[in-house]
């Protein structure tokens, strides 16, 4: 009979205890860090819709009524926003900073599944702060409803391909070239605003917080559903037609 018998069906054996406390820590570290995680999609996601609606506001106040310039600026600085918040925000969360991203990386094997409403809700969250943030920056109203209209079967279509090159990147840079990604990405993003006609939302979060800002970038309500379709049946598609390998789940 060892010593753990001995001491009965209940008590456990001197040693037992340390890994009971290993374990509750082990919890507690990972509780921690998955709370940084999802602190830094919100933070993250905020810092880049700050980018996208700020610069957007600057660039149509500062271009006379030029269109192109405005665009150009908000191109610019989105591009620039998106490789710096990513370097910053890569290292914790991975900078996701959108839901369809998210779902990549779980279908890669790289994200555990049930924690993709979670990077997702953090990512709604920060994108709506950053635009009030914005707006207070601007002296606008906090809370506004767009009125740009973004309708029709073309712009779909623009948000189809927007969105799946670039989880088509994301996919092939981060295992070719991982300290390359943040540059494709921005670099993507920034010529996307100008090859496609949707000015490339390619983000169901970003797309929403957008319809929050009556300004150069804003989206209204009720072009919403067509944007946030198109992109989710463009990663459902993407996803399903990449042969994927599935390394162990980060939970």
């Amino acid at each position: 009979m060892n010593f753990a018998s001995w001491l009965g069906a209940g008590a456990r054996a001197p040693g037992a205890y340390s890994s009971v406390r290993e374990e509750r820590e082990g919890d507690r570290n990972n509780a921690r860090g998955q709370r940084a995680r999802l602190f830094a999609e919100f933070l993250g996601t905020g810092f880049l819709l700050a980018v996208v609606v700020g610069s957007g506001i600057m660039g149509e106040r500062l271009a006379g009524g030029n269109a192109a310039l405005a665009l150009l600026a908000n191109s610019l600085a989105t591009g620039a926003g998106l490789v710096a918040i990513i370097l910053a925000f890569g290292p914790v969360s991975g900078a996701h900073l959108n839901p369809v991203v998210s779902a990549l990386f779980a279908a890669r094997g790289e994200l555990a599944w049930s924690l993709v409403p979670a990077y997702a809700l953090a990512q709604v969250a920060g994108a709506v702060a950053g635009v009030w943030a914005t707006h207070a920056m601007f002296a606008m109203p906090l809370l506004e409803v767009a009125s740009k209209p973004r309708p029709g079967l073309a712009l779909m279509w623009s948000e189809f391909v927007a969105t799946a090159g670039l989880l088509l990147l994301i996919h092939r840079c981060s295992r070719s070239h991982p300290q390359a990604t943040p540059y494709g990405v921005g670099l993507y993003i920034m010529a996307a605003y100008w090859f496609t006609s949707s000015t490339s939302f390619a983000n169901p979060a970003v797309t929403l917080a957008r319809s929050l800002t009556d300004s150069f970038t804003g989206i209204r309500p009720a072009d919403l559903a067509g944007f946030v379709t198109a992109q989710c049946l463009a990663a459902a598609v993407l996803i399903a037609s990449l042969k994927v390998r599935r390394p162990s789940v980060v939970a």
